[in-house]
């Protein structure tokens, strides 16, 4: 009788065990907590600056640790070659070509988007999620003509954040200071800050007039007010008790990171962690200067793969690795030299930060868009790597999936759910993408197409192609991941069935099925 009894209570955790194995992954966390999400989301990082997408000359353990323990995605893009659009289509799942006002946007703009329609935290913060932005932010703040000394409002707390802290644009633009929740961090009333950017404000020195000033020279633009020996985009007056110290960004931004894991512990969170490594300014923490061999964008490689591990080293204290998604990409492609003369043209050697790509960030070739995308959930994503068509504006529609909720008709309309390729259930991802960098494209299948355009091929300062062309381009991407064919001449009946979806993708307003 003990005997049958035992087989019983065998077969029977055997089965469940099978069914746990089969049951969704929203599901099996339910029983328990929904799976933490953390998207870390670094910055001109290029699909070839980390080793684990095949670069040599750098070596980043911990970004590797995750391609190892979880998916490494071959094909998924973001959704511009440049930030402030990459960022908005991310968070609010449409395309950014889409909206006027959401180019890169200057240190002082107003907020772009609009408070009450779904983002991705607003989902998650409906699902029980606390919610949290820290890092570079550049989608706007305040509703114009915002006061910098008083409450900052509508901003990241307006659109589903529970929690922020920001470098409100990038590290290059003024004003260089953090914002936490609705203040200026650490700003001293008697000293209030003044931003602009139409003409010099107050009587700080700019790198145009006093380059005997300055650390870092820049190589164009970026001659206007100083702050830590470097001159920015803008002019600013002001809030010096409040201004950051650049060798020390990744430190403070990571921290705050890690100390919002640790308050939420106990419950569900998403940490949307966007560093501002690798943009310029690159000034690494003296623990990583010279340490690349390559400059300071090699060493803020360095530095970016540090503070990843300081997350991972953080979720594993906690016991959270295995109830917590952890997505790791970049806003757009590379590029070397942007506006700083820091080295990284004359130290690249054989470092190629775009990997086999063409072009770079602002480029309508594949380098503008084309970015690393990992994703680990240990116990419950299956390592591997996947070639599946995917893109960063994809991750609000997967969520709803992967929380139960459904969207709206209006809501998310060009966010397409690939919870099972980011899963590793499916090698299948999205079945067309359109890429923006001022020029659309549009991939399917194996055919990227390039509209006709008559922009510059090049951009000057940066050196970057542009892949601007009056004619039509098409490459097969299978055969020529370079784009470095175009065989449009050769294959007139797919530009004239690309041609015109690309234009009814454009006309109507929304592509979510």
């Amino acid at each position: 009788m003990g005997k049958q009894l035992s087989r019983r209570v065998f077969l029977r955790s055997t089965s469940l065990a099978a069914l746990a194995a089969a049951v969704p992954l929203r599901a099996r966390a339910s029983e328990s907590r929904q799976p933490n999400v953390v998207l870390i989301y670094a910055d001109d990082l290029g699909y070839g600056d980390v080793s684990c997408y095949g670069a040599t000359r750098v070596s980043t353990p911990n970004i590797d640790r995750l391609a190892a323990e979880g998916i490494r995605f071959t094909n998924a893009h973001s959704a511009s070659a440049t930030c402030t659009p990459s960022r908005y289509a991310l968070l609010t799942g449409e395309y950014a070509w889409r909206r006027k006002g959401t180019g890169v946007l200057p240190g002082d703009a107003r907020l772009i988007i609009e408070p009450g329609r779904t983002t991705l935290p607003s989902l998650l913060q409906r699902a029980g999620y606390k919610t949290s932005a820290i890092g570079k932010w550049h989608l706007g703040l305040g509703a114009g003509d915002l006061d910098w000394n008083t409450d900052i409002k509508p901003g990241p707390l307006d659109i589903g954040f529970d929690h922020c802290f920001l470098i409100p644009a990038t590290g290059d633009r003024v004003p260089c200071v953090f914002v936490e929740d609705r203040r200026v961090a650490g700003l001293d009333p008697s000293d209030p800050i003044q931003v602009s950017y139409g003409k010099p404000i107050g009587d700080e020195p700019t790198g145009r007039d006093h380059p005997e000033l300055l650390k870092m020279h820049p190589s164009h633009g970026h001659d206007m007010t100083i702050v830590n020996g470097i001159s920015r985009i803008g002019y600013m007056a002001g809030g010096k008790s409040a201004r950051w110290v650049d060798e020390d960004i990744a430190d403070t931004i990571t921290a705050k990171a890690t100390a919002f894991i640790e308050e939420h512990k106990a419950e569900p969170f998403f940490l949307y962690f966007a560093t501002h490594d690798v943009h310029v300014p690159r000034v690494p923490h003296p623990r990583f200067a010279g340490k690349s061999g390559m400059g300071p964008r090699g060493d803020v490689i360095l530095q970016l793969d540090a503070c990843v591990g300081e997350v991972l080293k953080t979720l594993d204290k906690l016991g959270l690795a295995d109830d917590t998604m952890v997505i790791f990409t970049s806003d757009n492609g590379p590029v070397v030299d942007d506006g700083y003369k820091d080295q990284a043209v004359e130290l690249l050697g054989e470092h190629k930060p775009a990997g086999p790509l063409r072009g770079g960030k602002y480029s309508a070739f594949d380098a503008g868009t084309r970015i690393p995308f990992l994703v680990r959930q240990p116990g419950r994503i299956e390592p591997g790597t996947s070639n599946a068509l995917l893109c960063q504006i994809d991750l609000l529609a997967s969520m709803a999936t992967l929380t139960d909720q459904k969207l709206a008709e209006a809501d998310a309309p060009d966010s397409f759910d690939v919870s099972s390729a980011l899963l590793g259930r499916s090698q299948t991802g999205r079945d067309h993408l359109v890429e923006h960098a001022g020029t659309l494209s549009l991939i399917q299948g194996n055919w990227k197409y390039i509209e006709p355009s008559k922009g510059a091929k090049l951009n000057k300062p940066t050196n970057t192609e542009l892949g601007n062309d009056p004619e039509p381009q098409l490459y097969n991407l299978t055969e020529d991941l370079g784009e470095k064919n175009n065989v449009a001449a050769q294959h007139p009946e797919k530009v004239k069935e690309m041609a015109p979806l690309l234009q009814k993708l454009r006309d109507q307003g929304r592509s979510r099925p």
